[in-house]
């Protein structure tokens, strides 16, 4: 194809582009300058594509850096958008992907790198100056990797869904997440074998044999059978799970207290990283720092799909004011999507909002009616050859989001309590929480609580989960659910579900405290939960019947 038939294709996706995401329309075209070689301190070099605005004013200069290729749909979304726009975009393979030299250990050389790649910026004839950071997931690890010692010259940044802390991903419940990392590394292991439609039948393929490998024990074997000779951290992941030397270069947290620079962030309520893209939030604001954020009802894999339109031009109106000059717009310092609802500008997160307490009763009821307090408790028991499966809720997997849950409450090793139909719409918007008096007869015991909405049909959708590895004495159990945005609507009901686990999304606690690479062996667990003998067990809720914005 001529340069010439190149950019008739570029504009006229360009525009398709635009219309289909209802962007405002591009100002300029672009040339694409492929194979940069940008040089590190070891003598390895990294490859980008460098996307050159046709333009003598071009707004800025935007780097990317990631690990999943150059090509579509980074290249539209990172790239392509941003250069029709007048920006200057530089589009990297981080080391050891997609030509850039050395090897890919997931996060250890993100900082060197992202250091090394802002000083070869700088140097370019074409470089206006100063410049922003875009991505999302792993192209948002980079971005807090290069904040760690920001460079003078970068002016903002917008981070989708990206993690500053991988332990915290990984391990911050107490046990692996097994599903995501083991899933991720089998596909960046691979992600270059193949192209086309013989791509799409790997990914097929991949999820069978994914779902073989979690399925087995010990953890380290079944991961190697399904990697193959790729993914060589692997292992390290869930051997070293205490080893804070060994996860600090997994990390990125001092970026947080040195960064000052404006920076948009975006989450979804069902995306893996939610409780991170919090945090970093909450942390900047109380720095003082110009952040501001954006959280839909949302899995990881839509930030790129259906949350696409949102991103895009919020991102757009971001970079035009902080890196561009434009006037300020004014945005509300938090856009939240109430799920079931629509969205609302909020002046901080989380919202005030009333607080409503719900008991669990013996007959499986949920109310404000405290239980009679001889009333005797529930059991359950977790067996781990046969563990309590996932259904829905943050997966970094294609399973993951809303999803109709019905047959987990059906399960012997489920409690299930559920409330009469609500009078009226129900918002639940923070952080709800659960109190349980809990006593288990195996010290190495997990507990996984969900609050799902049942509709006037009794059809069962999950709304927000939380999980947590137990070991030592029993007792009350304190447990933050996963922070929500959510209207139960008028006629609905509330349901709790207790389990003792959510396999494969966490990895099952085997009832041995063997290590989790090699454990082999399994004990069950008898969950009790108690409802007046032994101990009262609430949910609180932060809810009300108007919307956070009413108050």
């Amino acid at each position: 194809m001529t340069s010439t038939a190149s950019a008739k294709l570029r504009r006229t996706v360009g525009k398709v582009v635009s219309r289909t995401l209802a962007l405002p329309p591009h100002t300029t075209g672009y040339t694409v300058d492929r194979g940069v070689r940008v040089p590190m301190r070891d003598g390895v070099d990294l490859i980008a594509d460098h996307y050159v605005p046709d333009t003598s004013t071009p707004a800025g200069t935007l780097l990317v850096r990631g690990p999943y290729g150059r090509g579509w749909p980074f290249s539209a979304l990172f790239a392509g958008v941003y250069a029709t726009r007048g920006y200057h975009v530089v589009v990297q393979s981080v080391r050891g992907t997609f030509g850039s030299g050395g090897e890919f250990t997931p996060m250890v050389h993100e900082k060197d790198d992202g250091a090394d790649t802002a000083a070869w910026l700088r140097d370019q004839p074409w470089f206006t100056g100063s410049f922003a950071t875009v991505g999302l997931s792993y192209l948002g690890f980079t971005q807090w990797a290069l904040l760690t010692d920001p460079p003078p010259e970068l002016k903002a940044a917008v981070i989708t869904v990206g993690p500053h802390d991988f332990r915290a991903s990984t391990w911050g419940t107490g046990s692996f997440s097994l599903n995501d990392f083991l899933g991720w590394s089998d596909m960046v292991a691979h992600q270059e074998d193949s192209r086309g439609v013989a791509a799409l039948v790997r990914q097929v393929r991949a999820r069978r044999a994914l779902a073989r490998a979690t399925a087995d024990l010990p953890l380290g074997e079944a991961g190697r059978r399904l990697l193959g000779s790729g993914a060589g951290w692997y292992e390290s992941w869930i051997e070293r799970a205490d080893d804070a030397a060994f996860w600090d270069r997994l990390r990125a947290t001092e970026a947080l207290d040195r960064v000052n620079v404006p920076i948009l962030l975006f989450g979804g309520w069902q995306d893996l990283f939610l409780e991170q893209t919090l945090a970093q939030y909450a942390h900047l604001r109380g720095r003082g720092v110009p952040a501001a954020l954006t959280v839909g009802a949302w899995t990881h894999s839509q930030l790129m799909t259906k949350a696409a339109p949102t991103v895009l031009r919020e991102s757009l109106d971001w970079l035009a004011t902080h890196l561009g000059g434009r006037p300020d717009p004014g945005r509300s310092p938090v856009r939240i999507e109430i799920h079931n609802d629509g969205w609302q500008d909020l002046p901080d997160w989380p919202p005030a909002m009333p607080e409503r307490q719900l008991f669990l009763h013996t007959t499986g009821g949920l109310s404000a009616t405290p239980p009679d307090p001889t009333a005797p408790p529930s059991t359950f028991t977790f067996d781990p050859t046969d563990p309590t499966p996932t259904i829905g809720g943050r997966l970094l997997s294609p399973q993951g989001g809303y999803r109709a849950d019905n047959r987990l409450a059906e399960r012997d090793d489920v409690l299930s309590f559920t409330g009469g139909p609500l009078p009226t719409d129900l918002y639940v918007v923070g952080t709800p929480f659960v109190e349980l008096a809990h006593t288990c007869d195996n010290r190495h015991r997990d507990l996984f609580v969900r609050l799902s909405e049942v509709d006037r049909k009794g059809r069962s959708r999950n709304v927000t989960d939380g999980f947590r590895r137990l070991t030592g004495d029993d007792g009350l159990v304190r447990l933050e659910l996963d922070a929500v945005a959510h209207r139960f609507r008028a006629g609905s009901r509330l349901r709790l579900l207790i389990a003792g686990g959510s396999h494969p999304r966490f990895a099952r606690n085997l009832g041995t405290g063997e290590p989790p690479a090699t454990g082999r062996t399994t004990v069950p667990a008898t969950h009790t939960v108690h409802h007046g003998l032994g101990g009262v067990s609430r949910l609180v809720l932060p809810a009300d019947e108007r919307p956070p914005s009413a108050h």
